[in-house]
């Protein structure tokens, strides 16, 4: 039997538009619009689609970083993480609250490059959560650094370098460390690929596979290329405009989408070029 570990019940976010010599709220636009969906343990939902549909701020409403980053956003409905003690609504909590949650919910970014701090060596990037949340000595952290480095393809001695010493692959490998180090139970993974080679992306979501068997990850997987999220994904949801228009298993979300987006979604996916017949 299935267990859900995530449950996002009609969720809607509208941003303020500001205007005039005060800046004063003139108008809002719908972000978010009466989204659904449920992720079981040990499943990755694959959420796509086109940029500005309203995925990132799904994914950012989760971990609950939109209201800090964006002031005077409105939300509505609820998103229920089941922890051992029960469900909690992830929107109804304050920063103590959600700090302490943040231990069971981290997030990947998309931007290799500019999350992470360039003043910090790779050994403190990965160390400030478990400073936050793991309580454990100062050695069993070097130690538990250490090992998540290697778990990630990267080596031990890498932990006293500089973001800028590595390649983007390399950086983001080191933002999926951090994610892992306290061992959460759901990772958000943004645009997670997007920022890397073909090759390197190959690497990464491969990693990211083996690593949700070794530990029993759950993921939500947000993306904008649909051959990307059906590799990853177990089911599939087809954001557009803000709206969910198609959910579904992978391989028919893929295969015979229904609705008129999904397919040009399909359509928009580069094919191999055939051999030439001699």
């Amino acid at each position: 039997m299935t267990k859900p570990l995530l449950e996002v019940k009609n969720l809607s976010i509208k941003y303020p538009i500001w205007g005039g010599v005060l800046r004063h709220k003139v108008n809002e636009v719908c972000a978010v619009d009466d989204v659904s969906f449920t992720i079981n343990v040990g499943e990755t939902l694959g959420l796509v689609g086109e940029s500005g549909c309203g995925k990132t701020t799904v994914a950012k409403s989760i971990v609950n970083i939109h209201r800090a980053m964006t002031p005077g956003v409105a939300q509505e409905g609820e998103i229920l993480f089941h922890t051992d003690d029960g469900p909690v609504n992830v929107l109804e909590l304050d920063r103590s609250q959600m700090r302490s949650l943040r231990a069971q919910i981290q997030i990947i970014f998309q931007d290799p490059f500019s999350s992470l701090n360039p003043r910090m060596t790779v050994g403190n990037i990965i160390d400030g959560p478990l400073r936050l949340h793991s309580g454990k000595t100062a050695s069993e952290r070097r130690e538990r650094v250490a090992y998540f480095l290697e778990r990630v393809g990267l080596q031990p001695e890498h932990a006293g370098r500089y973001p800028h010493e590595f390649s983007g692959g390399q950086r983001q490998r080191v933002g999926i460390a951090r994610a892992l180090a306290v061992q959460p139970k759901l990772i958000v993974a943004d645009e997670a690929v997007s920022a890397l080679d073909v090759s390197v992306q190959a690497q990464v979501l491969n990693l990211l596979q083996d690593l949700q068997d070794e530990f029993s990850l759950t993921y939500l997987f947000v993306a904008h290329d649909l051959s990307v999220v059906h590799h990853i994904s177990d089911r599939i949801a087809v954001m557009y405009l803000g709206k969910i228009v198609e959910m579904g298993d992978s391989d028919s979300v893929y295969k015979t989408p229904s609705h008129p987006y999904s397919q040009a979604l399909i359509s928009a996916v580069p094919q191999p070029i055939p051999r030439r017949v001699r």
